[in-house]
């Protein structure tokens, strides 16, 4: 299985600045998602940053370094330009890990990339889980997904999706709305696995009204007709780092020691 992994890292970030560069367990944030990537099946490992002291901090544990432009929207762009330089072919195999995540399994990376491989209809690849807790499924910040019976995305939202009309009121209270029986709601997982057409495809698209509603950027896709496969992640990821507590967390297990949860695929 051949695919390349990417991972965006910027300097800027409101709460967090200079976030990959942070510490965690003697290492710097973006050392712990290459290594993290380096433990998975892919052929190439690289950053990709417009940021020096990103760069030259990369390049000091080994990293495979590519220089791109400052004025990206988002990682998906900053993929493409990555595609773009180094000639990959339409068909060839881009994951994106994000530069926020020194606790990615490897195993997820790998999921995605060996899907988008076996759906040839598939265009992009990524992952969710069951969640059962209200307060998730009503969470704005919790994005859902909800598959046809192929796997593929019908819809993502921050919404509760779908809406349970005959069990759910709007007077009662979200810790008190039962599930539906027989109906499993899904957290989208945010790893992709794109194939390289699609990028070139996806940064001439001008950000869709569902894109801009939801601020979901893969609604873009969707609305555009790509086929986005969505299967249950075979472990849990562990959060992403957002907020200082986010970072004090992530210490903490790294200095507790890394646990990965496994489950049912």
């Amino acid at each position: 299985m051949s695919f390349t992994v990417v991972i965006p890292a910027r300097y800027a970030s409101t709460r967090l600045p200079g976030k990959p560069l942070l510490e965690i367990g003697g290492k710097t944030m973006i050392q712990h998602v290459y290594e993290r990537a380096c433990e998975s099946e892919a052929s190439r490992v690289i950053v990709a940053t417009d940021d020096d002291r990103i760069a030259e901090a990369a390049r000091e544990f080994g990293a495979e370094v590519m220089m791109t432009a400052e004025d990206h929207a988002s990682g998906t762009d900053r993929l493409e330009e990555v595609a773009r330089a180094l000639n990959f072919a339409p068909d060839d195999r881009i994951v994106n890990v994000q530069g926020d995540e020194p606790l990615i399994p490897p195993a997820l990376i790998n999921q995605v990339a060996r899907n988008l491989e076996q759906y040839p209809q598939a265009k992009i690849a990524t992952l969710c889980e069951e969640v059962q807790a209200p307060e998730l499924i009503f969470n704005p910040n919790v994005v859902k997904v909800v598959r046809a019976k192929d796997n593929f995305a019908l819809y993502f939202s921050r919404a509760p999706i779908p809406w349970a009309r005959n069990d759910w009121s709007e007077t009662t209270a979200i810790p008190e709305r039962l599930l539906p029986a027989g109906m499993g709601y899904l957290r989208h997982i945010g790893i992709y696995a794109y194939r390289v057409g699609l990028l070139h495809d996806f940064v001439g698209w001008q950000a869709s009204p569902l894109e801009k509603t939801e601020s979901l950027e893969q609604l873009r896709a969707l609305e555009n007709g790509a086929r986005i496969h969505v299967d249950i992640a075979v472990q849990r990821p562990l959060n992403g780092i957002d907020t200082p507590e986010d970072l004090e967390h992530v210490r903490r297990i790294f200095a507790d020691g890394l646990e990965e949860v496994e489950v049912d695929a």
